[in-house]
């Protein structure tokens, strides 16, 4: 995440690369009493083109005829955002629940990583995780530029004569955007009833703990990191054993052993390449490749030079164990009880592990 304004708060909310980030937070304005006649809902632009989409999942290529007399939603994700995952929940049970009502979702998965422009990745997190509704592979950027879009997750909301009439950025404001559903829909001629879906995330799913939440995301790659701590700094784009600095302050990161840490993403070039970083909050993951597909890299997982026990992330166990198969985010850390400031580490086992970026929650 490109870092824009000086708020933590800000940052985590929404995976960004172009533009300012404005805090969002779940609506606490409207009770489960509203009406969805309360909301004002101005026309904002019509419905884009997808034809600058490279393919189509679960689905024939869409036209904005083919939607016509619909109302949409167009969701912009890629899939390794932590943001994204936390609020495709409620998108799934919205697509589920209004399908028969006249509404189409329409997710538009465009990269953030090279890896992410691998259709066969897309495929099998949109398996993983039962994204079941049309998606728009935007490999090329056409639809996101299209749309002037500048987040994941981003969600606009389509009326039945084809004309953008709401949007939300990042995650939160969920009972707002259901009840834009349910009052496009009713403007459609499809009235539903005023109840709202309930959702429990699981797994890399589930709310970040926001109260906890001290430490924002953080990119490795030396074009976009922050708080790097070994001493001596980055060594840009070739190999260089790193050392640990003698302590660490809160969202310092630091790398041991040899790595070699290019624009995008540091790479260990032998055995036994560590990180360690000073952080703040429930959940850690990294989002983490390896440079040779089909090669896994085992790791090591320690939290305050501790075996992580019941700290233990999907994604490793309680020994602090697990293994780098795919290019996605890992869930390395998820706390329970009193959340302070924690020194987290990994080891890497064998070489060859590309490590992209760091998400809390």
């Amino acid at each position: 995440m490109l870092k824009v304004i000086a708020t933590i708060f800000a940052a985590i909310l929404v995976c960004t690369c172009a533009a300012p980030v404005t805090p969002v937070t779940e609506d606490k304005g409207m009770g489960a009493q509203s009406t969805a006649n309360e909301i004002q809902l101005p026309i904002k632009g019509e419905l884009p083109s997808f034809a600058g989409a490279t393919g189509w999942l679960n689905s024939k290529p869409l036209t904005r005829d083919d939607l016509r007399g619909k109302v949409v939603i167009v969701e912009f994700w890629t899939y390794t955002c932590i943001n994204w995952l936390r609020t495709e929940p409620y998108v799934r049970a919205w697509a589920e629940k209004y399908k028969d009502k006249g509404l189409v979702v329409i997710g538009v998965h465009t990269p953030e990583f090279d890896f992410e422009k691998e259709i066969e990745n897309v495929r099998q997190m949109a398996k993983d995780q039962k994204v079941a509704y049309p998606i728009a592979i935007d490999s090329d950027y056409e639809i996101w530029n299209a749309f002037n879009n500048r987040y994941w997750p981003a969600l606009y909301f389509v009326d039945a004569q084809g004309r953008i009439r709401h949007s939300q950025f990042g995650e939160g404001e969920y009972e707002r955007s259901e009840r834009v559903i349910q009052q496009l829909l009713a403007e459609a001629g499809n009235r539903t009833a005023a109840d709202l879906v309930v959702v429990n995330g699981e797994g890399f799913e589930a709310s970040a703990s926001w109260n906890d939440l001290r430490s924002p995301e953080n990119y490795v790659g030396y074009q976009r990191t922050e708080n790097f701590a070994s001493p001596g700094g980055v060594v840009r784009d070739r190999p260089h054993i790193y050392t640990l600095p003698p302590q660490f302050m809160l969202n310092q990161w630091s790398l041991f052993g040899d790595w070699n840490v290019g624009k995008s993403a540091a790479v260990s070039t032998s055995a036994n390449g560590k990180i360690a970083y000073r952080f703040h909050a429930r959940d850690l993951h990294l989002v983490l490749s390896t440079s040779t597909p089909g090669k896994p890299v085992r790791f090591r997982v320690s939290i305050d030079g501790k075996p992580p026990g019941e700290a233990n992330g999907i994604d490793v166990d309680a020994s602090g164990n697990g293994v780098v198969t795919q290019p996605r985010l890992y869930q390395l850390i998820r706390q329970a009880g009193s959340i302070v400031d924690r020194q987290f580490e990994i080891e890497f086992l064998d070489a060859g592990v590309e490590v992209h970026a760091f998400t809390f929650g």
